[in-house]
């Protein structure tokens, strides 16, 4: 059974990079009926964060990636680790090392001097004397020191590693924590993880978990490293960019699927097709397609597949979407015809929100360009002839509205913008928005007369 999983750490908001990844890992799962497993990081207690482990729950309940099993929580488990720690020292694979800090800066600074790589010496490996006073040891493990360290990594493909980079590493500090290496390398074992998905920027560490893995006799994962989300300029992808808490764009109308649309193309594809939905995603991706090169995250991209899927979207669906954003339409009975009228003005759900209240709220002034242009010349006797027309024909339809401006243009022998311009700016304060019969019509005709009449009056104001 495939098993994959997402570790992220709670000292701060899960990231867009760091959904991509748990959304990689996740449809991984998916497409193999097997189970996608989630573990929170939590071995720093300095840094960690319960408002951000609730965040990135959160995050994984609105975009629906769903985790199997319990969540599984590093701090709980520290006695679980000692375990490994004393197995390693019974059996000579590890050691305690009594090198103190100046030493270790002596040692690091006379490698620096002499331009090699810093690295510890091992002089405490095969240690046997009498240990220091006065030093509380750290737990080294015993590394491989010649040959290779070798592994096929699923988006790179084989990764040799001298053995000599890898030097006799911390897997316990002086006060008993264990180390991110050697926690990583125990519990992707444990939770029975097939396939290891994330970010490149963990390639380096993968020789020494491997190390781990042997050590305690531990079958290898599948490795898969993923190249990073740069910006559109080619460069490390930060906050500006949209390197942000993954709530933040719910709270800026993004929807999920277009969300997590947006992201299975930063690094993986299907020919040329652009949009995907959950199923097919599901159907379709494989790790071994994920690209090898870093890919450019493009705000118009996310905002051209959130348009999509907010015209694809329900009524009710919408309907559900749009409380968050002040606009509740639950009890409107022209809820249908005002998300006609506006899903397609809309980009995101703030954006549709706001389309919504401008035909839902009397204009409270009139954008000076636009009042200008409109309402000149017979603006205000066509204005007065067309609220008297609908106050006697009582239109009830979208096509009743509109047929009472054709009869207008006809009978006045007018242009259609004569009475469109006015009347637009009378009921929206501007030229923008949706289309005038459609406005009508989910006003009705007693609030459209209103509108009409108040622009009027202020026509008659304005030239007194």
């Amino acid at each position: 059974m495939t098993v994959t999983r997402f570790a992220p750490s709670p000292t701060g908001y899960l990231h867009i990079g760091g959904l991509r990844t748990a959304l990689f890992s996740w449809l991984t799962a998916q497409h193999n009926q097997g189970k996608f497993l989630l573990r929170i990081e939590d071995t720093d207690m300095a840094r960690n964060s319960q408002e951000a482990t609730d965040a990135i729950l959160q995050a994984f309940e609105w975009v629906g990636m769903h985790h199997d099993e319990e969540v599984i929580y590093q701090s709980k488990r520290f006695a679980l680790y000692q375990t490994y720690i004393d197995q390693l020292l019974a059996q000579g694979k590890a050691y305690k090392c009594y090198m103190s800090k100046e030493e270790l800066s002596l040692l690091r600074e006379t490698q620096m001097a002499n331009k090699e790589r810093t690295r510890y010496d091992g002089r405490y490996r095969d240690f046997t004397g009498q240990p220091p006073e006065g030093i509380a040891p750290v737990i080294r493990i015993k590394a491989p020191k010649d040959g290779t360290i070798t592994f096929i990594d699923g988006v790179k493909g084989e990764i040799n590693i001298l053995a000599s980079e890898v030097d006799d590493f911390v897997i316990a500090r002086a006060d008993g924590a264990p180390t991110y290496n050697f926690v990583v390398a125990i519990d992707d074992a444990l939770m029975g993880l097939t396939q290891v998905i994330r970010g490149d920027d963990h390639l380096y560490n993968t020789p020494k978990q491997i190390v781990v893995y042997k050590a305690l006799g531990f079958e290898l994962p599948q490795f898969n490293h993923v190249a990073m989300i740069n910006n559109e300029q080619g460069k490390k992808l930060s906050k500006r960019d949209g390197a942000t808490d993954v709530m933040d764009y719910k709270a800026m109308g993004y929807l999920p699927q277009a969300l997590l649309n947006f992201l299975i193309r930063l690094g993986w594809s299907h020919g040329d097709q652009e949009i995907f939905s959950l199923e097919e995603m599901i159907r379709l991706f494989d790790p071994k397609n994920i690209n090898k090169s870093s890919s450019n995250y493009n705000l118009d991209k996310l905002l051209w597949l959130n348009a999509h899927y907010i015209k694809e979207a329900s009524d009710t669906s919408l309907i559900t979407l749009l409380k968050d954003f002040g606009v509740d339409l639950s009890q409107n009975n022209k809820a249908s015809a005002l998300l006609t009228a506006t899903r397609e003005r809309g980009k995101t759900l703030i954006e549709l929100a706001s389309q919504i209240n401008l035909i839902l709220q009397a204009p409270t002034a009139y954008d000076a360009k636009s009042s200008k242009k409109a309402f000149k010349g017979e603006a205000k006797e066509i204005l007065n002839t067309f609220a008297d027309m609908l106050s006697l024909t009582r239109p009830t339809t979208q096509a009743s509205f509109h047929a009472v401006m054709e009869k207008i243009v006809e009978e006045k022998s007018i242009g259609f913008g004569k009475i469109g311009m006015p009347l637009r700016v009378s009921l929206m304060g501007s030229m923008t928005g949706s289309g005038l019969d459609e406005i009508m019509y989910i006003l009705g005709v007693e609030e459209t007369i209103s509108r009409i009449e108040r622009a009027i009056k202020w026509i008659e104001e304005r030239d007194v």
